[in-house]
């Protein structure tokens, strides 16, 4: 087991009762007992102050914490440069690699990869997707300017486009919105669609037909987690490789069998330099409309 370089978390603006409770949250992979053993260890923190477990949830405030880890297991996917400036890096992060260190990652996430790689220890990302989703994060380069980033993705200033394969949905006239309520559900990383007034929503459309699968747009009109995961299964075609939804089963040893969700495109107004971004991944659907073709064989 070896001590790792400290972390860090900003609290984002929804709210849970604890730190501990978002922690687990944040990070399903870490048992709630190694969480409140960090605690009662001082390995988890805010400024001066030492976090226990019963420390309330504060929006906006930055946890810093140690993390313990055995060795890892390496990723064999290469993320890729897309943009870099003094002040944005756009990276394009394979399928399977987390893009913040949790759980079992810590040397294999995209922030430390791109760290090292840029010899820059200041980069943040500026939001997340899941470790089975491939496509763009955006990470800020330099602090002076982080703020002015961070409020476009906190305001939801930012039109993100997703691509996803899933099984055909022939009865529906498209594009489509697909509009529920999500909620947490069992197990605790999980999401569920509940009863009640909407609070996520996704517009559906269709880039190609195959026989067996379709090639779907997904522009997600609100952000919770796992929505568009939910949305489609909902609808009776789950995002081909999903191992959540619409029931939960075991991953595929290896790294034989990936979620087909690609973040393909963000667009925003620069808030420094006044025109609009668009940034969009590189990566291609495999001509079988299986997986996508850019990840590099996984050596055998």
């Amino acid at each position: 087991m070896t001590d790792l370089p400290r972390s860090r978390v900003v609290l984002p603006p929804d709210g849970w009762a604890t730190v501990l409770d978002f922690l687990c949250d944040r990070f399903p992979t870490v048992p709630r007992a190694d969480w409140a053993s960090r605690m009662a260890r001082g390995l988890v923190e805010e400024g001066d102050v030492t976090l226990t477990p019963d420390t309330p949830f504060r929006p906006g405030a930055t946890v810093v914490y140690r993390r313990e880890v055995p060795a890892e297991p390496r990723v064999p996917f290469e993320e890729m440069l897309v943009h870099v400036d003094d002040d944005l890096v756009v990276a394009d992060k394979p399928h399977f690699l987390p893009v913040m260190p949790a759980g079992a990652y810590v040397e294999e996430t995209l922030s430390v990869r791109l760290g090292r790689r840029l010899g820059n220890p200041d980069l943040v990302a500026l939001h997340r997707l899941d470790r089975a989703t491939a496509g763009l994060v955006v990470f800020s380069a330099r602090p002076s300017s982080r703020d002015a980033y961070t409020r476009l993705f906190r305001e939801r200033r930012i039109e993100k486009t997703y691509e996803a394969l899933a099984p055909p949905l022939p009865g529906l006239a498209f594009p489509y919105m697909h509009e529920s309520r999500l909620e947490r559900g069992e197990p605790f990383f999980r999401m569920q669609e509940v009863p009640g007034e909407p609070n996520a929503r996704t517009v559906i459309d269709v880039i190609a037909r195959g026989d067996t699968q379709w090639l779907y747009r997904l522009t997600p009109v609100t952000g919770r987690k796992h929505q568009l995961r939910v949305h489609m299964a909902a609808l009776g075609a789950p995002i081909a490789g999903d191992v959540f939804y619409p029931v939960l089963r075991e991953e595929a040893p290896g790294f034989a069998e990936p979620l087909c969700l690609l973040a393909r495109e963000l667009r925003f107004t620069d808030p420094l330099a006044g025109h609009e971004q668009v940034f969009r991944s590189p990566r291609e659907w495999g001509a079988s409309a299986k997986i996508p073709l850019s990840p590099p064989h996984v050596p055998g």
